[in-house]
């Protein structure tokens, strides 16, 4: 059980689902990181179907960087999608244009064509990017992520209506996040 959630929600993504949802999730990612990808694809729609579009989740993404500058640069860059409430949109578009880790894809022209294709106006993004307005929180939650153990992407922690924490290292199965969440919808 912890006694502030704050260490989980500062420093993050807007929310994702319902914000009173009895379920938080928080995912500790890296948009470079292969198995942040693979949970992206494998797993993260249906439990967005399942729980998060049912209003008993929510998610909140929070940057864990651990693959150089083009992850800094994609996490800025989400978060100065943000600044124009496309979040969302645009972390999935990352990973919708994925391509391993450090090959380029992540690079300064990729993110500003991708922030152009969801219509984002490109003066203030490319401000945003420029000034690398969001560099501070995205060291911060960072720095959150190892006070919390995190080692490596993606790590999620659960967090139900009593703060009582859940971890899940790894991009687990569905299966894996349904039981868990049963279980403490059950509760």
């Amino acid at each position: 059980k912890i006694q502030s959630l704050s260490i989980f929600t500062d420093n993050a993504s807007p929310i994702l689902g319902n914000p009173n949802a009895p379920i938080t999730m928080i995912e500790f990612g890296d948009y470079q990181c292969t198995f942040c990808n693979k949970f992206f694809h494998e797993t993260e729609n249906s439990i967005i179907t399942n729980y998060i579009k049912t209003g008993k989740v929510k998610i909140l993404f929070k940057d864990y960087i651990i693959l150089g500058q083009d992850s800094i640069n994609a996490a800025n860059a989400a978060h100065c999608a943000n600044d124009q409430k496309l979040f969302w949109e645009y972390h999935s578009m990352l990973y919708n244009n994925w391509a391993g880790e450090n090959t380029g894809w992540a690079d300064l022209a990729h993110l500003h064509e991708f922030a152009n294709t969801l219509g984002l106006d490109m003066d203030v993004f490319s401000t945003c990017m420029s000034d690398l307005k969001w560099k501070e929180l995205v060291n911060l939650s960072s720095k959150d992520g190892q006070k919390l153990g995190v080692s490596g992407t993606p790590t999620f922690f659960v967090i139900d209506q009593n703060n009582d924490v859940i971890k899940i290292v790894g991009a687990q199965h569905y299966d894996v996040f349904k039981q868990i969440f049963d279980s403490v919808l059950d509760e």
